[in-house]
């Protein structure tokens, strides 16, 4: 047996001996004795907490917990750290959570390519690991049984995005600003390298010339998932005499999207149609009063929800299977959801 097997042998029998002594001591209770409830402590690392859509499943991690510790008669210590975007700083977290004897770790890992150093490390400790939102490479997923990843196919944001201006530029010739037939856009796009930004800004495309539709790029940047700095480069974009051609804002997420939003009402410019990818809450905002004109839900309480399953089955023996919809026994995949201001009406009683 190798020393790997043996830290998650040794760990799991801690916990089962843990279990044992809690009902133990809640045997002891009708003795007249007192007892604790069982703990389990779960790590959950950020890639940075200022992220309007990582905050917020987060923070719905934290609401489930305190739900489940009513229902459950057990305490749930999360751990929540920030990694500030800097991939060593996130390490040495993670070599911290494990060193606390956190039970599971959530990690929202900030550079994919370091993916494998983590897995390595939970493994050597025993710890399941559950990455979120941001997906390794497959064959780093396959280093350790015991890792996995909750989240949502980039792809498919990227074809609900494209499908979303699509229905517009087919209902609305108004849209075709100069009458040219050619969908002129722009595309705000997420880190360099990141899946999710390489696959939505391909997708959202493709979906419509897929469909026919004659497009042109007029620009394209990377604003990191933050408004502020897309609102910069929409602010560079609109000083080019060729802005008023901008017949489209594609955004791989909303915070961006609402940059754009920012830099077009600052310059007094009229809006063109902006699309987003999240549906966060200032987003949701921006679709009701037709500033943004659609979103692509992806599930932050769904994340939230499938990561805490994992941990409590992992951490109490059970088959994490049953608890979750786990695919090829690593992968937990959740729907996104297109938004529009007349979803929002329907959802209005």
């Amino acid at each position: 047996m190798n020393r790997t097997i043996k830290s998650f042998c040794s760990r799991w029998r801690r916990r089962a001996a843990a279990l044992v002594c809690a009902a133990l001591a809640a045997l002891a209770v009708g003795c007249g004795g007192a007892s604790e409830p069982p703990v389990l402590r779960v790590g959950v690392a950020l890639y940075t907490q200022d992220d309007t859509f990582i905050s917020t499943i987060a923070q719905e991690l934290e609401r489930m917990a305190r739900q489940e510790e009513q229902a459950r008669g057990m305490r749930i210590n999360l751990s929540v750290v920030d990694g500030r975007s800097n991939q060593t700083t996130q390490l040495d977290q993670i070599d911290s959570l494990i060193g606390r004897g956190c039970d599971a770790l959530c990690v929202n890992i900030v550079d994919r390519t370091a993916a494998a150093v983590l897995i390595d490390k939970a493994r050597e400790a025993g710890v399941p690991l559950i990455f979120f939102n941001r997906q390794p490479v497959a064959e780093d997923m396959l280093r350790w049984e015991h890792a996995y990843y909750v989240g949502a196919k980039a792809e498919e944001s990227g074809v609900l995005q494209g499908q979303l201006v699509l229905e517009a530029w087919q209902a609305d010739p108004g849209l075709d600003r100069n009458g040219d037939g050619v969908l002129q856009y722009v595309m705000l796009e997420g880190e360099p390298g990141h899946q999710d930004a390489m696959l939505r800004t391909e997708y959202a495309v493709k979906a419509l010339t897929d469909a026919g539709v004659a497009v042109e790029k007029l620009a394209s940047d990377t604003a990191n998932w933050k408004r502020g700095q897309a609102m910069a480069k929409a602010q560079q974009w609109l000083e080019d005499p060729g802005a008023a051609a901008i017949e489209v804002v594609f955004a791989n997420n909303d915070d961006m999207a609402l940059g754009a939003i920012d830099a077009f009402e600052q310059a007094g410019e009229p809006l063109p149609l902006v699309v987003g990818v999240d549906a966060t809450a200032p987003a949701l905002e921006a679709v009701e009063t037709g500033k943004l004109y659609g979103t692509v839900r992806n599930d932050g309480a769904g994340i939230a929800r499938a990561m805490l399953d994992l941990a409590l089955a992992l951490t109490d023996g059970s088959d994490p299977a049953g608890a979750v919809d786990l695919v090829d026994g690593h992968y937990v995949w959740l729907p996104y959801r297109a938004i529009t201001a007349r979803d929002l009406a329907r959802q209005t009683p």
